[in-house]
């Protein structure tokens, strides 16, 4: 893990999933998902957007033009968590089909205007994740 997302990790458990500088207000949380060639844990911190009783997250990846590595971990591992505030949260990933895709994802560039200009970099479509809680 890069000290960039370990630096943020540390500040969300610190401060109860609050975080400050870029992310200052912004809704996060901790994927918890499994290495796809590793198996072991991966955490990674992401905007979330709250879609009914789920999160939906985005594989932005800043606009680079290749998905995120823990997009492809949970396309074959889509049994995961989600660390959102000091709550951790069994959930259950899938990818949202395209109406769905596109009500969150323009949704989400209007909350968060950098996710448009993430859109505008790459020649992909950035993939819309939901994690539906397992009850």
């Amino acid at each position: 893990m890069n000290d960039f997302n370990s630096n943020i990790i540390a500040e969300f458990r610190a401060n109860h999933g609050k975080v400050g500088g870029g992310f200052a207000g912004a809704t996060l949380l901790l994927l918890h998902s499994t290495g796809a060639k590793t198996g072991r844990e991966r955490v990674t911190p992401l905007r979330y957007q709250r879609v009914g009783d789920g999160y939906a997250i985005f594989g932005s990846k800043a606009g680079a033009p290749e998905h995120p590595a823990w997009y492809h971990n949970l396309l074959a591992n889509p049994r995961a968590k989600a660390e959102v505030g000091t709550e951790l949260i069994d959930v259950v990933a899938r990818v949202a089909g395209p109406g769905e895709r596109e009500r969150i994802w323009t949704r989400q560039k209007e909350i968060a205007p950098a996710f448009a200009e993430y859109e505008k970099k790459t020649d992909r479509q950035i993939p819309v994740v939901i994690l539906d809680p397992v009850s």
